[in-house]
């Protein structure tokens, strides 16, 4: 049996929000998805199937370093082997697979790992795509990331905010 030849890209960052919160956010294909990309690099994310965890299909936009002129269509099938925990995208045409695990670090932070396995062409022109493709998917994830961590100390000063005006409210 031949097995294709790949590589990996791997980032991870500590996230300013519970292991749960972090967790949705990625699972959500109706809303909270969307906000943690960089619309550098993404556009147009829609749940064609479904809309949280498994089961899930979606279609978006890529840019390859941002260059929207060069727009690529993507189609990925979503799963959860260990859900809350692990969840798996599977590009449907390139063969691109992005594992997403979260880890809880404290009760209000959590660490978030992507994980992406690419299928490697043979030759000189693999070797030039690997080096290409590891380069933009780096900055890609430092870049989303950062827009995660953002985007999830938002929702958690929110949470703590509406939690503060309820209780004032009873005094």
């Amino acid at each position: 049996m031949s097995t294709t030849p790949t590589f990996t890209i791997t980032a991870s960052r500590i996230i300013g929000a519970s292991a749960s919160d972090a967790y949705r956010l990625i699972a959500d294909y109706r809303g909270g998805h969307q906000r943690i990309l960089p619309a550098k690099y993404f556009g147009n994310l829609r749940a064609t199937k479904g809309g949280y965890g498994d089961g899930t299909e979606i279609a978006f936009e890529m840019y390859p370093f941002g260059m929207k002129r060069s727009v690529q269509q993507a189609r990925a099938r979503v799963t959860e082997p260990e859900p809350g925990h692990v969840l798996i995208e599977t590009d449907l045409d390139r063969g691109f697979v992005t594992t997403f695990t979260v880890d809880p670090v404290s009760p209000t932070s959590s660490r978030v790992e992507f994980v992406t396995t690419v299928p490697r062409k043979g030759g000189i022109l693999g070797a030039i795509e690997k080096v290409m493709i590891s380069a933009f998917l780096r900055r890609v994830y430092e870049a989303e990331l950062k827009q995660f961590d953002d985007v999830a100390r938002a929702d958690a000063a929110e949470k703590r905010d509406a939690g503060r005006t309820g209780a004032e409210a009873r005094l």
